[in-house]
């Protein structure tokens, strides 16, 4: 299921974009711990390509898709029983 956010990082002197925060429309902001690996790729789950960010949100691990002007949010499920748990922080976007 592919999940729009709003993004918020920053740009290095560089010019790369580190992604911090996301946020559903209606859901809290959650933070990102780390970017463990960024990468021209497709989601083969959910239809779309760009630049995928995998990150790591306690202790699940996220696929953060930016589609030219849109940004989505492609969960990573361990196994099917476990599903990740993205703890809310009190931030506003």
């Amino acid at each position: 299921m592919k999940v729009f956010v709003k993004v918020r990082g920053d740009f290095g002197l560089d010019g790369k974009f580190t992604p911090l925060l996301f946020r559903t429309e209606d859901g809290p902001v959650v933070h990102i711990d780390r970017v463990l690996d960024v990468r021209p790729a497709a989601s083969l789950r959910t239809g779309g390509k760009g630049v995928r960010y995998l990150c790591r949100v306690e202790n699940a691990q996220v696929y953060l898709f930016r589609d030219e002007d849109m940004w989505f949010l492609e969960k990573i499920l361990l196994s099917e029983k476990r599903k990740p748990y993205l703890r809310p922080q009190n931030a506003v976007i």
